[in-house]
């Protein structure tokens, strides 16, 4: 026991007990209702990985486990002090590719950075930026994607102000895309209370030429000539912030996320500022699938790889309230593409759950059965080894989460 003198006295110095804060801790998780996380082995070389990359409001973080994701070995903060809105694992070139993230600074402004090598080492690449004479100025970058499997070396990338870029190279050099950021509608588009941004980027599996993007506040548009012109695609959707009589317009609809169906990919589902919607038309129009739900308001939406219709939504008060209904984290799930909703909270915090998940907060693995990651803004970080229907804590103490993605890696 280490000893400190005093005077002529021999003071004792008091050690923690580690394993009394230990119980501590899971004794106050098991309160709120959560899973204490496990956190103690990193996955087997040669086995296949799942890789969790969250982006947060002071760096980014990532999770690495075995396809039985019961023991997780963290890495990072990567970029610290940086806000990371995003990041996505491009592995149209093998195992385990390039991962992208999408970077925002107050000072330093926004940029996109790559790794070869699962973060070991980084290189910024040359932009996105608009040139000097288009009088725009590139406000933050929310999303990266990588492009066609056709086209190994195209990149996406949306930002604010409402705009798109596309990367030929690999993401190493950017270039505007001008029949979207000029698109005709454009001086009608304004932005939300996080801005005005392109924030979902969805190709096509099948056809190359045809893609999707989400604006806030602009809606749905489609290209199918590879990003050369744009039409938008909003028919049925509701602008409840316009004034009486102009709510159902072609464009000008806030789009919150967008997600395309893996094995039907002309059928698309979105969570939208005023409700939750389906499309089984590619787009041509839409279907409100918010019956059933508590809220219709909310930001992220995920699907299940190789499941046609299994969506999960975190629905929020409204507009206005932005947490969870009644503080209790709970994610909400449909089988049948939006026809029935069964709510999910085991393992969740069922009180005093004050939070909300943003736009990139939810995702999910291609594991069978599939896994569901969570990330809040008060910096936890929430996984389901079965599709949702149990919940433990991966992380927690976290920076306030922006983005999840997932990647299983051979």
């Amino acid at each position: 026991m280490a000893t400190k003198k005093s005077s002529s006295k021999v003071v004792a110095r008091r050690q923690p007990n580690p394993r009394a804060r230990s119980a501590e801790i899971k004794a106050e998780l098991a309160a709120r209702g959560v899973v204490k996380p496990n956190m103690s082995r990193p996955a087997r070389r040669g086995q296949s990985r799942v890789i969790v990359l969250v982006g947060t409001r002071k760096g980014a973080f990532l999770f690495e486990s075995d396809t039985t994701r019961q023991t997780w070995k963290m890495a990072g903060p990567h970029f610290p002090g940086w806000a990371v809105l995003h990041m996505a694992l491009d592995q149209r070139s093998g195992s385990p590719g390039t991962l992208f993230a999408a970077l925002y600074h107050e000072v330093y402004g926004a940029n996109i950075h790559r790794s070869t090598d699962l973060g070991a080492t980084w290189t910024m690449a040359d932009g996105p930026a608009f040139a000097p004479e288009a009088g725009d100025k590139l406000k933050r970058l929310w999303r990266v994607d990588p492009g066609h499997a056709a086209r190994p070396n195209e990149v996406w990338a949306g930002g604010d102000p409402g705009c798109l870029f596309k990367s030929e190279d690999g993401g190493q050099t950017w270039q505007p895309v001008p029949g979207l950021n000029a698109h005709p509608t454009r001086a009608n588009w304004f932005p939300g209370a996080g801005g005005l941004m392109v924030h979902s980027i969805l190709p096509h599996p099948t056809n190359p030429d045809r893609l999707y993007v989400a604006i806030s506040v602009a809606g749905v548009f489609r290209s199918d000539d590879g990003g050369v012109t744009w039409t938008p695609k909003n028919k049925n959707t509701h602008a409840c912030f316009l004034p009486e009589g102009q709510q159902w317009p072609d464009y000008g609809q806030c789009v919150h996320h967008l997600v395309m169906s893996p094995t039907q990919p002309d059928w698309l589902f979105q969570q939208n500022h005023c409700g939750v919607y389906r499309s089984r038309d590619a787009g041509e129009s839409w279907t409100s699938i918010a019956p059933g739900l508590p809220a219709h308001f909310g930001f992220p939406m995920g699907i299940l790889p190789g499941q046609d219709q299994t969506i999960f939504v975190t629905p929020e008060v409204s507009d206005e309230f932005r947490y969870m209904p009644n503080g209790a984290l709970a994610v909400y799930r449909s089988r049948d593409g939006g026809d029935q909703w069964e709510r999910l909270t085991r393992g969740l915090p069922r009180e005093g759950a004050y939070l909300n998940v943003l736009r990139e907060g939810l995702a999910t693995d291609a594991c069978r059965p599939g896994g569901v990651y969570v990330g809040t803004s008060t910096g936890q970080l929430f996984h389901s080894r079965n599709e949702g229907n149990t919940w433990s804590l991966l992380a927690d103490f976290l920076p306030p989460v922006h983005s999840v993605a997932v990647a299983v890696v051979a």
